[in-house]
């Protein structure tokens, strides 16, 4: 990686659960995983079942330093990471960062929680890398390295999720997953993270039509994420949460209908990778 270079590479876009299969290729069935490369920074959101393939990928360029950031610890955002090879690996140093049960419960207690038996063989004190832990609350300002803001702000999904906004050389990318929209209401707290952003990666598990059956699942559509993204000036939108039903050909076609309302918008697929 060059030093002025802002990558963000997709590992894992769809929701709720993996999917496999000759309908599922273009898009990809792993579930949520995304990468920002801040020149030789690595930051990664969320240990969904496209994690492993982050970590081969990690381990094989010699990435020493990571930092995983969690937006929450529902199971398709989790599932993969007892298997995120980087954390066997003595040479590594990976710090964990969670705000979503702040007060509840740590990001320390949240690995242990959901890493031990009967859910998994062994527990992550077998792990060799230098772990560290990171707690925060929603709102908090973080600064995993010292050139890289990240701003953070609760979001409407059961049990709670963090939505962030990286900042680094003058460029900015949102995240925000998972969260469930008000309808005729453009939630602030998702206004002042996607602000003027180069990117804004969202929610758009459903359709509008199908929010009238999913009211409280706590995910969004890409009609609503292309509204916030007009209201505050995003360059791109990147959609993501894939419902686990929802095939290629149907993507295409929501595609096509997002790119005519907004043309910085698409949905987007595993391994892809954007380069501000």
């Amino acid at each position: 990686m060059t030093p002025d270079r802002f990558v963000v590479r997709f590992w894992g876009v769809r929701g709720s659960v993996p999917v496999s299969g000759p309908q599922f290729q273009r898009y990809g069935g792993n579930t949520i995983c995304v990468e920002m490369r801040c020149g030789s920074d690595v930051l990664l959101f969320d240990a969904g079942s496209g994690i492993p393939c982050a970590g081969h990928a990690l381990r094989a360029e010699g990435v020493e330093r990571i930092d995983l950031l969690f937006t929450h610890c529902h199971y398709d955002h989790i599932l993969g990471f007892p298997y995120f090879k980087p954390m066997y690996d003595s040479g590594t140093s990976v710090k964990l960062w969670s705000g979503h049960l702040a007060g509840a419960m740590t990001t320390h207690e949240m690995i242990e929680g959901f890493m031990r038996p009967p859910w998994f063989p062994v527990g992550p004190s077998i792990c060799r890398a230098n772990l560290e832990f990171g707690d925060f609350r929603a709102g908090d300002v973080l600064q995993p390295r010292p050139a890289i803001t990240v701003r953070t702000g609760p979001l409407n999904h059961p049990g709670g999720a963090i939505g962030y906004r990286v900042e680094w050389n003058g460029r900015a990318v949102a995240l925000i997953t998972d969260t469930e929209h008000v309808p005729g209401i453009l939630d602030p707290n998702v206004l002042s993270l996607i602000e003027g952003c180069d990117l804004f990666i969202y929610d758009a598990c459903y359709t509008e039509e199908e929010m009238q059956l999913y009211r409280g699942f706590g995910h969004s559509t890409w009609q609503q994420a292309v509204k916030l993204a007009q209201a505050a000036g995003a360059k791109r939108a990147a959609f993501i949460h894939h419902a686990p039903w929802r095939t290629d050909d149907e993507l295409d076609a929501m595609d096509r209908a997002a790119t005519a309302v907004f043309g910085g918008a698409f949905h987007a697929r595993d391994r892809q990778e954007l380069e501000l």
